[in-house]
């Protein structure tokens, strides 16, 4: 899906998310590979808050992602922080890049917003088929035990300076259904309401290690999000590691 209106409010409902984590988590990750620069992509960038970061790591960086909104405020803050980052307009499951890659990074449960397993497999084919040889897929997922036992049909209210965000979820399987209201308040003091819906479904984490290694990536761990924690029964955000295989000879 395409974010519109949440873009303007996502940085500020999001300010419980440690960016800062996430970065080092993926520094560490490739310099162990010896990889500590080089051409890197941030898959459904967002509002570009890891890219800049990975940038200012001295990544030469793209972003691409579905809505021209949240890519209107990645490239603000690109320019406020005065780095260069490519930004593209792009479906993942379309990717289209000039060249190869050193490493991808897809965060913040992107990819639950694919609506089956084929086009998770497309994904990760077309990632493979721009990443080098030896390169690096990190990216993470929400778990079918967060959409059971923490979003499942539960509704949650937020609010800060910028406006209040009602949040309604509705658990259809291993899909949760999402319905936002924002409400932000004018200069006469009414209220004026937008509204964004959309859908994340949940995979079997054996679905995902398969889909990887038919694509030419080999695991190099699961993590229980960006700690280095071993993935658990009750973990809410599984972190994939992966490398693509060299070909022999």
């Amino acid at each position: 899906m395409s974010y519109g209106y949440f873009a303007e409010f996502y940085d500020s409902f999001t300010d419980d998310v440690d960016y800062d984590k996430i970065e080092k988590f993926v520094c560490s990750l490739l310099s162990r590979d010896g990889i500590n620069g080089g051409l890197l992509l941030d898959l459904a960038c967002g509002t570009g808050s890891l890219a800049v970061r990975l940038s200012e790591k001295g990544y030469s960086v793209i972003g691409t992602d579905l809505s021209p909104e949240m890519l209107s405020e990645a490239q603000q803050k690109a320019a406020d922080k005065n780095v260069d980052i490519l930004f593209l307009c792009q479906d993942m499951t379309q990717l289209n890049l000039y060249g190869t890659i050193i490493c991808t990074v897809c965060t913040l449960d992107s990819l639950n917003h694919l609506k089956s397993l084929d086009e998770i497999k497309k994904v990760f084919s077309l990632v493979s088929l721009f990443t080098e040889e030896g390169g690096i897929f990190v990216f993470d997922v929400n778990t079918l035990y967060k959409h059971k036992k923490v979003l499942g049909n539960n509704a949650f209210i937020y609010e800060n300076d910028d406006a209040l965000c009602a949040w309604q979820n509705s658990l259809d399987g291993d899909t949760v259904n999402i319905d936002l209201d924002f409400f932000t308040e004018t200069e006469n003091g009414l209220y004026e309401r937008y509204s964004e819906s959309f859908s994340e479904r949940a995979y079997n984490l054996c679905d995902i290690e398969n889909a990887l290694a038919e694509t030419g990536f080999e695991i190099i761990g699961i993590y229980d999000g960006y700690d280095n924690k071993p993935i658990s029964d009750n973990s809410q955000r599984a972190v994939f590691a992966a490398r693509k295989g060299r070909k022999n000879g």
